[in-house]
């Protein structure tokens, strides 16, 4: 299959109106071609494209910065002597001075298929910019390896921030190429947007549902994605950044495994599979045991859960990562009813409402887990609802065929 850097790359009809134009780029580390070259370094080297300035969004354009809140710094690119502007330090919109750089801005960003991966808010707020300041933007469209299945609650109105782009469930099923087309139909964006469509993405196919498994390498499009297993469970994982419970960070296998140094996994395990066993379908869950480097717990011996998705165990259409995780929080509520699990500190320079509530798009999910009547078919009724209507929502704006 061909991504939409490597059409662009190879047909020089696509690239036809953009000759006597200035061009940018949005890119970070994945923005890269078949042949493993930097999207950057690629458009450089074409006689017809006048590559005038990059952008880059959070965890910067290299990828260098490691955590949430590590901001990235403008700088000059030392090869192809042009500015790089970050939208993840001193602003995240773009700012005037730094749209005049340009007429057209290409966006070359794998994305994960979740509502919280900043990247989507970044592409929002290049598109608002875009219309205010009469730029076209065209998305190099790349798979969603998360493929095609909807999951969560829809974000609530009031609960837009830099994780929260808009009212989309957590796992949203959109390639960013599609995510653009949505962005300018409920915002009402006059822009001119174009999308370089992929070649041969077959989202429902086997092994790689939504990435072309041995035909592409992964590349961490942040630093704690590490390969395709991370970016399956990411819808749920990321959960856990509002939680106290390590999500991995200073492992090996972030965002796969979680845990403490002052919880049972097996009776976890054991009382997830009597709340709702339906909810762990899909998957295999490990007891393991780690020890993080540096994040929550460093140092400390963890008692941990490792999500297994890469095995012929493992069933694309049932696993669903998002209500895993809910269960995991309110089989730990019942086993241990005060046990400190909501972590307060300030979320993505929100510091008004509580990481969790951020991160879901309202105060939902934690009620219903720290209700101690709540049931899981009272979560599975709101959630089907939301995911219901987001199907139908979002089908007008699919690129690609079922």
């Amino acid at each position: 299959m061909k991504f939409g850097i490597d059409r662009l790359l190879e047909e020089p009809g696509l690239r036809r109106s953009l000759q006597g134009l200035r061009v940018a780029l949005l890119a970070h580390p994945a923005s890269v071609t078949r042949s493993l070259q930097h999207s950057m370094d690629a458009l450089a080297e074409l006689d017809d494209i006048n590559l005038t300035a990059t952008f880059g969004p959070q965890h910067g354009l290299r990828g260098d910065k490691q955590d949430n809140m590590i901001e990235s710094a403008d700088f000059r690119d030392p090869v192809h002597d042009i500015p790089v502007f970050s939208l993840y330090g001193e602003v995240r919109r773009p700012t005037r001075e730094m749209m005049e750089h340009f007429d057209v801005l290409l966006v070359d960003l794998q994305d994960l298929g979740c509502r919280i991966y900043t990247f989507i808010t970044t592409l929002k707020y290049l598109l608002e910019a875009a219309a205010k300041y009469k730029k076209r933007v065209i998305v190099l469209d790349r798979p969603n390896p998360a493929g095609r299945p909807i999951e969560g609650l829809i974000l609530r109105h009031g609960w837009e921030s830099f994780v929260g782009a808009g009212p989309m469930p957590m796992r949203h099923g959109l390639t960013m190429g599609e995510m653009g087309h949505w962005f300018i139909s409920i915002l009402k964006l006059d822009v001119e947007y174009d999308v370089i469509t992929m070649d041969g993405w077959q989202p429902d196919a086997a092994p790689g549902y939504g990435w072309p498994l041995l035909e592409r390498s992964w590349i961490n499009p942040s630093p704690n994605a590490a390969n395709l297993s991370m970016a399956r469970c990411y819808a749920g994982t990321v959960m856990l950044e509002g939680t106290t419970l390590s999500e991995g960070r200073g492992t090996t296998r972030p965002l796969e495994v979680f845990g403490a140094p002052d919880i049972d996994t097996r009776q976890l395990i054991t009382t997830m599979e009597q709340t709702a066993p339906q909810w762990i379908q899909g998957c295999i869950l490990r007891e393991c045991w780690f020890e993080p480097t540096f994040h929550k717990h460093v140092g400390q011996l963890c008692a941990g859960i490792q999500i297994h998705v890469e095995s012929d165990n493992y069933d694309h259409q049932a696993f669903r990562p998002w209500r895993l995780m809910a269960l995991a929080f309110k089989a730990l509520r019942r086993i241990r009813p005060d046990y400190d699990l909501w972590r307060d500190f300030p979320y993505e320079y929100e510091r008004d409402q509580l990481a969790i509530d951020l991160i879901n798009g309202s105060e939902l999910l934690r009620l219903w887990v720290d209700d101690d009547n709540a049931t899981a078919g009272d979560l599975e009724a709101l959630a089907s609802a939301d995911e219901l209507a987001w199907k139908g929502e979002h089908s007008s704006v699919l690129s690609y065929p079922e």
